[in-house]
Order: structure tokens, then C-alpha cells, then sequence
């Protein structure tokens, strides 16, 4: 019954389903938006399955038997996961290789609750295992026995998680490529820090976004850079990048990013945009600043990504000052807000939407805006 349940979570997860999903979306936005002089609609699709490359799933543990499960979020009814159909071949190969390898070691699956994984187009897969105990030496060696196991499937690396405890077997991060045009670009992805799940869909945004910005020059600074995402591939249209991001791993990450692909002309900040809005102000000094003239800078394009609470009102403002806005939206009613108010100096040039997503009310837009004239 439990694996009926779970069959029929994912009944309207089908290719069949995807165009009409997609339409429905589309005349959302339009709906949404209709206040707005919107341009054309560009349209991003996405696959229709196995499109996503991260996937969490609690452990349900019944006798002898052991699966995954996942919660609906309304009812909090859980149901039996044997094949997630959004989630990477990859990932889909892995949680049966997981459960078939653990399902009768008493101690790799006693106190198991989570696993996460995360995959790559790149072909590189790790693995979370989250426990309600103390992990030991004798974990450590029945999970580096796990991880050979699970090499014939890819390379992967695993992490135990406890209470205090990490322990990584051999790295917390995968190295993912993404193709942009006629370039591939080099990420590190680091364990529970955030990147785009849809990287097939993820890959047209960064073009949309690179030919968006075709051959402008001068300067851009970009806020929520995250590891470096849009900087990297946007590198090549602007004489400088200057990327803000606060957090630590992220920032770490986009480092490693920048040298891994070779780019010179990009530099990395840790600070907030509420930060960064006090900085160019003068009102504040900051010592992550230090060797940082932020008055050297051409404030022509600033590229913005913000978390869903959209962008606060001093960043508005702060953006605001720009010639040309590129404002990547993950929630379409404070993208709404926020061009409410952008809309006084601006003008929207583009709109696009991408489907990273699908099957879900979930829609990741993409604005690009120029300064009125």
C-alpha cells in the first residue's frame, strides 16, 4: 500500500503533463504582470524528468524493511519513495544502491534518518547520512566500505552527520560542469549551501544572461553572488566583477571557482547589500573593504539574485542607481513589489521564464532593465 501511496504522489509528474504545466505558468506571469509593459515572454523549459540534482529523503524504518519517504506538505501524510522521477538518473541509481547495501547493516542504517544527495552533470555524486547517534570508528569503516560499493554507480564521496559531529569521507563538495555557449565552466558545490537544482535549466540562464549583457563593458557589481554562479559566466562582457556574498562558504567557494577558471578580472567580497549600500554611501568602513576602491568603479550594470523575500528597500534604492538592472527572481510576488518601485526609473527590456521547477508553482524569472532616458 505504502509504495501505491508513493506511485500515486507522483502521478501528475509525467511527460505528458510538462507543456500544459508550463502554459499554465506562462499565462500566470502574463496575469501577474499585466499591470507591467512587459516585452515578449521568453520561455526556458525545462527536461520534463530527472531534472533535478539535489533530493533529501527521511528514512522510514518498518521490521526489517527500510525506504525512503517523503511528507505532503499539507496533509503531512508520508509516503513510500522507491523512484523520485524529478531526481537525476544519478541520484535514482544511488538510492537503490543505498538501501540495498544497508538495508542489512545493523550499523550503518541503526538511528538513520535523512540521506541528501546531490549530483552533478559532471557526473560526481555525494552522499548525507544523518543519525540520531554518535558516529564511530567502526561507522567510519563500514561507510568507507560503502562508498567503495557505491563507486560502480560514480564517483562519490559521503558525509555522517550527528549531533556535533561531521565526518566527511573524502570531501563535502562535488566539482560540476556547465556548458554556456561554446564554454564549460568549473563549479565547486559544497554540502548544504545553496546552487541552482535544475542545472540543465541553470545552464540557460547563464546564457540568457551572458547575451543580455553582450559586448557592454565598464563594471559590474553583483549582490547574492552565491559561489560565483552568473560572475563567472558574465565575466567575459564586463571589464570588472565585483560579486557580494554573505556567506562564508559561498564566498570560499566562489574563490576557488574564480582560479579554477582561470578569470582575472573578478573579485569577491563577503558582505550583505545592505552592507555594501553603506559602503558606497560612506557611511561605513569596513576592513573586508580594505585595498577596495569602491569609487574606482564604472556603476553601470548590477546583476541581482536575491533569496525570496526579494530585495529590501535600501537595496532597491541602491540598485536603483544603475543604468541597467539584470534582477534573477525566485518568488514572482516580491519581484512584483520590487518592480513596482524600480519601474519609477526604469524600464523592463526583458523578461524571461524559466522553468526550474516543474510541476510546482515555482517560477524563477529573469528581468533585465535600463535607466529612463
Amino acid at each position: 500500500m505504502a509504495k501505491l501511496q508513493g506511485i500515486l504522489m507522483f502521478s501528475h509528474i509525467h511527460p505528458d503533463n510538462y507543456n500544459q504545466q508550463l502554459n499554465d505558468k506562462e499565462t500566470a506571469m502574463k496575469r501577474m504582470f499585466a499591470d507591467f509593459n512587459l516585452p515578449e515572454l521568453e520561455l526556458f523549459r525545462s527536461k520534463p524528468l530527472n531534472y533535478r540534482q539535489r533530493a533529501e529523503f527521511r528514512i522510514w524504518h518498518e521490521g526489517d524493511d527500510l525506504y525512503y519517504i517523503m511528507f505532503n506538505s499539507e496533509t503531512k501524510q508520508k509516503f513510500r519513495v522507491d523512484y523520485f522521477p524529478v531526481a537525476s538518473e544519478l541520484i535514482n541509481q544511488a538510492m537503490v544502491g543505498l538501501i540495498t547495501a544497508i538495508k542489512n547493516n545493523e550499523l550503518l542504517r541503526r538511528k538513520l534518518f535523512q540521506v541528501d544527495f546531490l549530483s552533478t552533470l559532471s557526473g560526481e555524486l555525494l552522499i548525507s547520512l544523518l543519525y540520531h547517534k554518535p558516529l564511530d570508528e567502526e561507522w567510519e569503516k563500514e561507510a568507507r566500505s560503502l562508498k567503495t560499493t557505491l563507486s560502480d554507480i560514480a564517483p562519490v564521496d559521503i558525509i555522517g552527520r550527528a549531533k556535533k559531529q561531521k565526518v566527511i569521507l573524502d570531501k563535502d563538495f562535488v566539482m560540476e560542469s556547465l556548458t554556456v555557449a561554446d564554454n564549460t565552466y568549473v563549479y565547486q558545490q559544497v554540502e548544504n549551501s545553496f546552487t541552482q537544482p535544475n542545472a540543465t535549466v541553470n545552464e540557460k540562464m547563464l546564457l540568457w544572461a551572458q547575451q543580455a549583457t553582450a559586448n557592454l563593458g565598464g563594471d559590474l557589481i553583483e549582490l547574492y553572488c552565491g559561489n560565483g554562479n552568473f560572475s563567472i559566466a558574465m565575466a567575459e562582457n564586463f571589464d570588472r566583477v565585483l560579486g557580494t556574498e554573505i556567506s562564508k562558504t559561498s564566498v570560499k567557494s566562489a574563490q576557488v571557482n574564480i582560479a579554477a577558471n582561470k578569470i582575472a578580472n573578478i573579485d569577491i567580497v563577503r558582505m550583505s547589500s545592505e552592507e555594501f549600500s553603506q559602503a558606497m554611501n560612506g557611511e561605513r568602513k569596513f576592513r573586508r573593504l580594505e585595498g577596495f576602491d569602491l569609487t574606482a568603479y564604472n556603476y553601470d550594470s548590477v546583476l541581482v539574485d536575491p533569496p525570496r523575500a526579494g530585495l529590501d528597500p535600501d537595496s532597491v534604492e541602491l540598485v536603483s542607481r544603475f543604468e541597467r538592472i539584470i534582477y534573477v527572481s525566485c518568488n514572482p510576488e516580491t519581484l512584483k513589489d520590487n518592480l513596482t518601485q524600480l519601474c519609477k526609473t526604469h524600464t523592463i527590456e526583458k523578461f524571461a521564464l524559466f522553468d526550474q521547477f516543474p510541476y510546482t508553482h515555482h517560477v524563477e524569472t529573469g528581468v533585465v532593465l535600463t535607466k529612463k532616458k
